[in-house]
């Protein structure tokens, strides 16, 4: 069966989503939530998620879309953030290109003799 409505591709990866594409997705996945696998009842608060996000390469397209409810979106989103911003980190520093410290490590610095007790001291002979 070949598909009579053409696929819709975002003009920018901050193209608005038309209405008739947020109804088209949703009823692809039965009204229910892709994260909680809750059915979306009306007056639910839901969003349209990325399957692959765009921050790691997904399409701004219809197919990588998919509805979930608000609440389960902001836990994903948190974690798609927190994992590329890991994974960035360790690009950069195993490129060497990582920050260097604000404040260098402080050492403790060298014992004095006055700091030993004097029966620890070394005897002269």
């Amino acid at each position: 069966m070949s598909r009579t409505v053409e696929i819709w591709v975002g003009s920018t990866d901050d193209a608005a989503i038309p209405t008739r594409v947020r109804l088209r997705v949703f009823e692809r996945h039965g009204g229910v939530c892709a994260l909680s696998g809750r059915k979306i009842m009306p007056g639910d608060a839901w969003d349209l998620d990325h399957r692959v996000p765009l921050i790691l390469g997904g399409r701004h397209a219809e197919d990588n879309l998919q509805p979930v409810l608000r609440d389960a979106h902001r836990e994903k989103t948190k974690a798609d953030v927190s994992a590329k911003a890991k994974a960035d980190r360790i690009r950069a520093k195993h490129l060497g290109v990582f920050p260097r410290a604000k404040r260098p490590l402080q050492s403790r610095g060298f014992e004095s003799a006055r700091d030993f007790p004097r029966d620890n001291r070394r005897k002269r002979t």
